[in-house]
């Protein structure tokens, strides 16, 4: 019995621990059940706001949620039409990305869709973020949408705004319409610069020949590019780069033109140059050089930037051709021309202004119809000031020549008898004004210039001033005839200028003006100085070979020998005497001064070879005859037909002398006459 209790008690033990091990193992299970519940709990906890804001569309008010649905659709339209526009545009990319002289209307054609395409999103991006602005609001307003949604929708539209802002509107197309813009105007450059060619000009001494060559136009098909491309860009604001770029290829194409003129001289100032006769080749150029720039290199690029810009307006055109004139260097001729007018007043200046304003009267119409437009101002104004400086000068130099004529009376006639500088020069002179190539010239600065100051032109008045002219030049003769203390050199200075003005004047203008009558008075002064000349110094010579008390002379040979010699000594003393005076004379003119020494060696040779023939013997045979019997008749001749030869001539500097005080700023006939001395 007591085994039986054991064992009873031993498996209640087994059922206990059974029992117990299997509570253990059940809180255990439970324990890690309720630790997972936890953790799902948390999650739940964390998950119950979105859930709850998913649902809260569900709680909204039944009207709003009715009404949301329209509210979406109508923005969202706009703004899937946007991205599609978008796309579009970046397919535009790889084209617009290329070369655009393989296929330029190609090239064009999708620009313009780039161009279509921006304006859309310009105009409906705006549109499309007002809508979703509006959507979001209307959600706001109605607790539909969760809060933390609404923040992120509204900074998603706030940088839409900002980026459809005008600031950042080029931000659209990532810049790619920049990029095709500027592809653009290096093709533009391209067709200028390849189709530009410089007009081949081999020197300057074959313009002549040139002057009828104008560069070739551009292509037709060419032209018809740039106004395609010009299209394009002006409708992008790009107009003035056109214009720049075009200005810069054409200008610097007429510059490369001129080049072969060698226009260098062109830059030449005013320090540069004592007068105008130092520079008298270059204005001499600068005519033909002005009339072959306007009339062909600006004719050309006037007709050019008319045929290329003209359908932009008269403007735009005559603006462009406007800078390229100045650029290539018309500026630069009315400079020089400017220049030559604020240099030092002398007769000579006359002319060379007189050669400006033909060159420039020349070319006026042109000058009208090519830089007569608003645009040419600068051109104009210099022209304008250039034409009264010319103008200006002229009739002040040759009002002014008179009075410098007389003023030179007051100066010493030449120590040699020869025409002086200042007779030779004004005789030449005033057949030039009055000749053909200046006459009119001359007379149209004269009207224009009285014209200014309100005073009336007199057809005679240019004739009477020229008169008056050369009658002061008569007078100065007159004057300088008697301040010679020789009176047989004042004879030869009387004899020299009374035949250059006969010669000289003869068969002229001048001389048809001033007439026959005046012209033989001035050949028979001629005549009678010659006379007077050849009386008072050679035709005294002759009596020193007196033959008195020779022919019956009965003393014996010794004393005729004595009296030869004492005979022949006073000759040769008085010719040696004679002939060293008058080797330092001078007869420029070869005619006169062979016909002068003709007569006399006419008057002198043949009474001393009949002399020397007859009582030459008598001094030969002695030891002394060298001194008696000094020249052979050969040599006496030769040194005869000697006299009177024009001194080498030696170019100054061209360098005036200064005026007195009193004078300064009238035309200097002193440096014009000293030029040559």
């Amino acid at each position: 019995m007591a085994h039986s209790v054991n064992d009873n008690s031993i498996e209640s033990l087994i059922s206990a621990s059974k029992a117990l091990r299997l509570s253990l193992q059940k809180s255990q299970g439970i324990g890690s059940a309720l630790e997972k519940a936890g953790n799902r709990f948390e999650e739940i906890n964390h998950r119950l706001p979105s859930l709850e804001a998913a649902v809260r569309p569900i709680r909204a008010d039944k009207e709003a949620l009715a009404a949301v649905g329209g509210h979406i659709n109508r923005a969202v339209g706009p703004a899937a039409a946007v991205l599609k526009v978008f796309d579009a545009v970046h397919g535009l990319e790889k084209s617009l990305l290329s070369d655009p002289r393989s296929d330029l209307p190609g090239y064009l054609s999708v620009m313009k869709r780039l161009e279509e395409a921006l304006r859309f999103l310009g105009d409906n991006c705006g549109l499309a973020i007002q809508w979703l602005e509006d959507i979001v609001e209307y959600l706001e307003d109605n607790a539909v949408a969760d809060d933390r949604y609404l923040s992120n929708l509204k900074k998603s539209l706030k940088s839409l705004r900002e980026l459809q802002s005008e600031e950042e509107k080029a931000d659209l197309d990532g810049g790619l319409l920049e990029a095709a813009l500027e592809k653009l105007e290096n093709e533009f450059r391209r067709l200028l610069t390849e189709n530009s060619v410089p007009l081949p000009m081999s020197s300057s001494s074959s313009l002549g020949e040139q002057a009828c060559i104008a560069p070739s136009p551009l292509p037709v098909l060419v032209i018809q590019k740039l106004q395609a491309i010009l299209g394009r860009l002006i409708a992008n604001n790009r107009l003035e780069k056109c214009i720049s770029i075009y200005v810069e290829v054409r200008s610097s194409n007429v510059r490369a033109s001129l080049q072969a003129l060698n226009l260098d001289y062109l830059e030449i100032s005013i320090a540069e140059f004592n007068d105008v006769l130092s520079i008298e080749g270059y204005i001499s150029k600068w005519g033909k050089h002005l009339e072959f720039a306007v009339k062909h290199l600006f004719e050309a690029e006037y007709k050019l930037c008319n045929d290329v810009f003209e359908r932009i307006g008269l403007d735009v055109w005559m603006g462009c051709f406007a800078k390229i004139a100045a650029q290539a260097g018309i500026l630069a001729f009315l400079q020089f021309g400017k220049t030559v007018t604020e240099s030092k007043k002398d007769p000579i200046k006359l002319l060379k202004l007189l050669d400006i304003f033909a060159s420039l009267n020349k070319l006026r119409l042109d000058f009208n119809r090519l830089f007569g437009g608003p645009a040419c101002i600068e051109i104009q104004i210099l022209t304008r000031d250039l034409i009264k400086s010319v103008i200006d000068g002229a009739a002040e130099i040759f009002w002014e020549l008179l009075l410098q004529v007389k003023l030179q009376r007051q100066n010493p006639p030449p120590q040699d008898g020869s025409v002086p500088k200042l007779v030779s020069f004004i005789t030449d002179y005033c057949n030039k004004l009055l000749g053909d190539d200046y006459k009119p010239i001359l007379t149209q600065v004269l009207i224009i210039y009285r014209s200014w100051k309100h005073e009336k032109f007199q057809e005679g008045l240019l004739i009477n001033e020229v008169l008056e002219i050369v009658k002061a030049i008569e007078l100065n003769l007159e004057a300088w005839i008697k301040a010679y203390e020789d009176t047989s050199l004042a004879s030869l200075f009387a004899m020299n200028n009374h035949w250059h003005l006969y010669k000289h004047l003869k068969g002229t203008k001048l001389g048809v003006l001033l007439g026959d009558a005046w012209l033989r008075e001035h050949e028979q002064y001629k005549d009678y100085y010659f006379t007077v000349f050849l009386r008072d110094s050679w035709g005294k010579l002759p009596g020193h070979l007196s033959r008195e008390g020779l022919i019956l002379f009965s003393g014996g040979r010794a004393t005729a020998r004595d009296l030869v010699k004492k005979r022949l000594k006073s000759f040769n003393e008085t010719f040696d005497d004679m002939y060293k005076k008058q080797s330092s004379w001078v007869m420029s003119d070869k005619d006169l001064r062979e016909k002068t020494c003709q007569l006399i060696v006419q008057a002198v040779v043949p009474v001393y070879r009949s002399y020397m023939q007859n009582y030459g013997p008598l001094v030969e045979q002695d030891a002394s005859s060298s001194k008696y019997a000094k020249y052979s008749v050969q040599t006496f001749e030769k040194m005869l037909m000697s006299l009177f030869q024009p001194k080498p001539v030696r170019y100054g500097s061209f360098k005036g002398r200064q005026m007195s005080g009193k004078f300064n700023g009238v035309a200097d006939l002193r440096r014009t006459t000293s030029a040559v001395v």
